[in-house]
């Protein structure tokens, strides 16, 4: 959970420092938002994080500044993947 809030928050950070505007570029401010409030109340829904990383690439993915703080967030949602049983 912590490297999660970590790299959300450095992402966060990124993004707000980075001078270019982009047309989805709330959408990708919206979902690390709800990146971060998942991360700080509990464990957060598996199927949720996934959605919002989705969002969030295709958002700023195409930012090459982005690329690294991207990836940290992309390996903290992942390393959440066995953390549910598969869906019925």
């Amino acid at each position: 959970m912590a490297g999660l809030r970590t790299a959300v928050s450095r992402l966060r950070r990124e993004l707000a420092a980075h001078p270019a505007e982009f047309p989805d570029r709330v959408i990708a401010e919206d979902e690390l938002a709800a990146l971060a409030a998942m991360a700080t109340h509990g464990v957060p829904e598996i199927r949720r994080l996934r959605r919002s990383l989705l969002l969030i690439v295709g958002a700023i993915g195409s930012v090459s500044a982005l690329n690294r703080g991207l990836s940290d967030v992309r390996d903290a949602v992942e390393r959440f993947g066995d953390a549910q049983p598969p869906h019925r």
